[in-house]
C-alpha cells in the first residue's frame, strides 16, 4: 500500500529555505572572501563567480582551496579566481597576506569575513589569544584594518561580517576576553560571534562617508565542517534537527544578498538573516561594549584604528 506523505522534507525545507534571486551582475569588481575553500565560503564565492567579478579564495588548507578553486572556475566559467594562503590564527600570516592583496590588487569592492571556527576545545592562536575569539573576531578585524585603505579606494564597497544568532547568547568579557579564568566552548563561540555584530556596528561609522558599508548577518543554521567539534548531545541533536536545517548554497544566500542587493547600498551597520533586515540582541547594539571592544581589539592586536 503505498502512502502518499506529501511534499518530502528536501522540497519542504528548499520551499522555507529559498535561494535569494537577483540578477546583479559584478563584472569589474573584486571580492574576497575568506574561509572560501568549502561549506558557504565556497558557495558565497561560487554565486559571485558567476556575476563576473574577479574572485580571491583566502584559505588556509591550499590543497582544498585549490580543488575549490578548479571546481568554481568549471561551475561558473569564470577563469578569474584565484587562491592565496591566509591564517587568521597567526598574526604574521594575516600581515603577509594583506601586504600581497595591498601590493597585487587594483582594488577590492566586496570583503567577505567568513571563515570561522565553532565550539572546539581549548586551544590558543599563535599569539596566543583563545581560538574561537582569535579567528572568529581578531584575525578579520586586523585583516579589514590592513586592507580598508584599499577598501575604501574601491569605494562603493562593502565588508561582509558572518555572525550567527548563537550571539543571542555571547556575553563580552571584557575582563577575559580570552577564556583564561574559565573555559566554556558554546560561550567562547557565542561570545566571538556577538563581537562580530558589535565590530559591524563601529566599523559602519568608523567608515561613514567614505563609500564603503558594512553589515553583519546569521546565515541559518547551516550543516558544515563547523560541527565537526560539537559534543555528542550536540551531536544528536544537531542530527535530529537536520530536516530543518540549511545545506551550505541556502546558507550562503544572506552574504550574497549583503554583497549585491541594490537596496543595502545606502544602508550601514545592519545586522540580516534569511535576506532580510533582522533583529540582534541588546548587548548587540550596545554602544559602550562595542566601543571598548574596538579599544581592547586594537591593544591586543598592537594597532592604532582611528
Amino acid at each position: 500500500m503505498s502512502r502518499n506523505h506529501g511534499p518530502n522534507m528536501h522540497s519542504l525545507r528548499n520551499l522555507l529555505l529559498g535561494q535569494w534571486l537577483c540578477g546583479e551582475r559584478l563584472s569589474g569588481k573584486t571580492v574576497l572572501v575568506t574561509g572560501a575553500n568549502s561549506g558557504i565560503g565556497k558557495e558565497t564565492a561560487r554565486d559571485l563567480a558567476k556575476r563576473g567579478a574577479r574572485i580571491i579564495l583566502a584559505c588556509r588548507d591550499m590543497a582544498k582551496a585549490e580543488a575549490a578553486q578548479k571546481e568554481i572556475i568549471e561551475d561558473s566559467g569564470n577563469q578569474d579566481v584565484v587562491i592565496r594562503r591566509l591564517d587568521l590564527s597567526d598574526i604574521k600570516s594575516i600581515r603577509e597576506f594583506a601586504e600581497i592583496i595591498n601590493k597585487e590588487e587594483k582594488q577590492v569592492n566586496i570583503l567577505i569575513n567568513n571563515a570561522g571556527i565553532m565550539m572546539c576545545p581549548y586551544s590558543k592562536t599563535v599569539d596566543g589569544f583563545e581560538m574561537q575569539f582569535g579567528v572568529n573576531h581578531l584575525g578579520h578585524f586586523l585583516l579589514t584594518y590592513l586592507l580598508s585603505d584599499l577598501i575604501k579606494r574601491s569605494a562603493p564597497a562593502r565588508i561582509i561580517n558572518v555572525s550567527s544568532m548563537a550571539h543571542s547568547w555571547g556575553t563580552i568579557r571584557l575582563d577575559d576576553l580570552n577564556s583564561e579564568t574559565s573555559y566554556d566552548s558554546r560561550k567562547a563561540y557565542c561570545q566571538s560571534k556577538l563581537a562580530n555584530i558589535l565590530f559591524t556596528r563601529s566599523l559602519a561609522k568608523q567608515l561613514q562617508g567614505t563609500g564603503v558599508t558594512a553589515y553583519a548577518l546569521h546565515p541559518g543554521v547551516v550543516q558544515t565542517e563547523l560541527s565537526r567539534h560539537l559534543s555528542i548531545p550536540l551531536k544528536f541533536a544537531w542530527m535530529v534537527g537536520r530536516p530543518f536545517t540549511k545545506n551550505s548554497v541556502q546558507g550562503a544566500q544572506t552574504s550574497i544578498y549583503c554583497a549585491v542587493a541594490p537596496e543595502l547600498e545606502k544602508e550601514s551597520g545592519g545586522y540580516y538573516s534569511d535576506c532580510a533586515p533582522a533583529t540582534c540582541t541588546r548587548s548587540a547594539m550596545d554602544e559602550e561594549i562595542a566601543q571598548k571592544l574596538w579599544e581592547l581589539s586594537c591593544r591586543m592586536l598592537a594597532i592604532t584604528w582611528e
